[in-house]
């Protein structure tokens, strides 16, 4: 098959590009650099012509709440209806656990939005939703840095290595639209305070890590059970360890 991969080159793009590419598909990666561009439309249908799949892994250049917004709302438009137009037979897209229990946050009323766009155009369609990466760990610890402290909420987490997304992205990519969402998770839960003090211990960073109940993740508050899935979600199979081990080799 045809599967075009918007944001083909970022850090999950290009791992799925790559397995759907080893299970003999056509699989071409789509980004601003290689002429597509999402948001303006331009090379859209160029891009899409005679794709069997669409899978959106992009993400906005700015988390800066008016243009996530914008972003996601003008990339999901423009793409589902150059899928329709295409014909395109699936359009699988990422999005992030919790997504609908984070309104608060600016970034995820984008992601709220780009869901909402799926699942009222015409293309079947699979939403994935995530858990947050172990990549993104250094992000989460700068967002609650306060000076020699870093204060973040006690919430549970249940972060995936990139790795995992990728292979469960393709799995799902290559399998028959559920209309709906499915989530994946890392193999292990354990609150957030926790994590960040054992990433800190192995990155050699003397930082105290302080659990607080008012601390917030990217402007939305959190209860225990936001940030992590439901029954039934697929589970990775690398722990924090594994990846860490795995990411400091690969330097």
């Amino acid at each position: 098959m045809k599967i075009v991969v918007i944001g083909g080159t970022g850090l999950i793009g290009s791992k799925l590009v790559h397995l759907l590419r080893q299970r003999g598909h056509e699989a071409a990666a789509a980004s601003p650099a290689s002429g597509v561009d999402t948001v303006t439309g331009e090379g859209l249908a160029a891009a899409l012509a005679g794709a069997d799949i669409v899978v959106d892994v992009a993400n906005s250049p700015s988390f800066a709440d008016k243009a996530v917004l914008e972003f996601f709302t003008a990339s999901g438009r423009n793409l589902l209806a150059a899928e329709a137009a295409a014909g395109v037979k699936h359009h699988v897209a990422l999005s992030v656990v919790g997504t609908d229990r984070l309104a608060e946050s600016g970034y995820f009323r984008g992601k709220i939005a780009q869901e909402q766009l799926i699942r009222g155009a015409a293309v079947p369609y699979t939403i994935v939703r995530s858990t947050q990466f172990f990549e993104f760990l250094g992000g989460i610890v700068q967002s609650g840095a306060d000076g020699d402290v870093v204060r973040l909420s006690p919430a549970f987490v249940q972060p995936i290595a990139s790795d995992d997304v990728a292979l469960a992205m393709a799995d799902f990519t290559l399998g028959e639209p559920v209309g709906g969402i499915v989530e994946i998770a890392g193999p292990e839960r354990v609150r957030l305070p926790e994590l960040v003090r054992r990433w800190l211990a192995a990155t050699q960073d003397p930082r105290e890590v302080v659990a607080d109940p008012g601390a917030r993740y990217f402007g939305a508050r959190l209860e225990d059970d936001t940030l992590v899935p439901g029954p039934g979600a697929r589970l990775g199979a690398v722990t924090f360890e594994a990846w860490f081990a795995r990411s400091r080799a690969s330097r």
